[in-house]
């Protein structure tokens, strides 16, 4: 298994080593031990969501108050998916950057996010399916969310017909969401992080 850390700093993408013969294929998509060494600390596995998507679905940009937020690790095991982690927050140095990539039924990539960041992604085939285990289970009023199509962001998503929920569709651009104090703040999503690391 390979770990690289993206350029928003809390996330990685991991890439596992596939065992194929006549038969099939074995692979470890997530190991809690390996993680554990890159990020600082195991990843509390509180909840685990499934979800099928037409193409040209955009689901997001989802998160949740910190603390205790929710850390997320993203695999698609049927289809393929654009997955896109955005940095939503307040005072991190890559405030507003957003970083891509394909997850598919091929390749069997994830990616790890940590707390405080926003997650999205594309359906690229119809009936795409991702898996993700999250850290802390859905606490309804905390889990808030960023409009995909915001312009500020500008997020090249594969596709010129999103199709979005009511929800997301409704939510605000970026600018919006900071102006009212929605958008979790870079300093304390690192002091919980780092308290859960000496845990």
């Amino acid at each position: 298994m390979k770990i690289r850390p993206l350029t928003i700093e809390g996330a990685y993408e991991i890439t596992p080593v596939q065992h194929g013969d006549g038969r099939g294929v074995f692979l470890e998509w997530y190991r809690f031990d390996r993680l554990a060494e890159v990020v600082g600390h195991p990843l509390d596995l509180a909840q685990a969501n499934l979800s099928t998507s037409a193409r040209d679905v955009v689901r997001g940009i989802h998160f949740a108050d910190v603390p205790p937020g929710q850390a997320k690790y993203v695999t698609c095991v049927s289809g393929a998916i654009l997955d896109v982690v955005v940095d939503i927050r307040v005072g991190s140095p890559t405030f507003g950057a957003w970083e891509a990539v394909p997850l598919d039924d091929r390749e069997r990539k994830a990616v790890y996010l940590a707390e405080g960041l926003g997650h999205a992604f594309c359906s690229l085939t119809e009936g795409a399916t991702v898996t993700y285990l999250c850290s802390s289970t859905y606490r309804p009023g905390h889990e808030h969310g960023v409009d995909p199509l915001d312009p500020e962001l500008g997020i090249a998503w594969p596709t010129t017909a999103p199709s979005l929920s009511t929800k997301d569709a409704a939510a605000p651009s970026l600018a919006e969401a900071r102006a009212t104090g929605l958008l979790p703040q870079f300093e304390v999503c690192n002091t919980f992080i780092a308290e859960r690391g000496r845990i």
